[in-house]
């Protein structure tokens, strides 16, 4: 089976329970591949390391088909293989892992999910130039904001 990196399988990272669902094929090319390498050597690796035990990829790649049924963002770093939703599983809380990303490690975006601590963590990695953008999910009436 190929692997993205060390603690991802490559049907981890393509796995979507709406892909399924929907008989949508979610298989990158070797392009968004690369990127969901460089994500991972870069932020899901070190990041497990600190955590000390595993953490639930929620997605990482979506194809275009896929990300419209889910009505993602058309510019969705998802799409390219450069982001990925992510979950404690009890290790570290995702407070926890949210603190240790903006503190240590190099992002584009990071986003803390709904909540007075984050339901998940969404994170991006651009090998061209990475923002370090920290942003949270705010529901405003039927709207969210950042």
């Amino acid at each position: 089976m190929k692997k993205i990196s060390k603690h991802i399988s490559f049907k981890e990272a393509t796995y979507s329970d709406y892909a399924k669902k929907y008989n949508i094929k979610n298989k990158p090319d070797e392009d968004q591949i690369e990127n969901m390498k460089i994500l991972a050597e870069e932020v899901f690796e070190p990041l497990r390391e600190w955590v000390g035990g595993p953490i639930k990829i929620n997605s990482m790649f979506r194809s275009e088909k896929l990300n419209s049924v889910i009505k993602g963002s058309l510019k969705s770093s998802h799409l390219k293989g450069q982001a990925m939703d992510i979950t404690s599983m009890g290790c570290k809380t995702n407070l926890e892992m949210f603190h240790y990303i903006k503190d240590n490690l190099d992002f584009d975006q990071l986003i803390w999910e709904f909540g007075k601590e984050p339901k998940w963590l969404h994170v991006s990695f651009n090998k061209e130039k990475n923002r370090k953008q920290v942003l949270i999910t705010k529901k405003r009436g039927v709207y969210y904001t950042y």
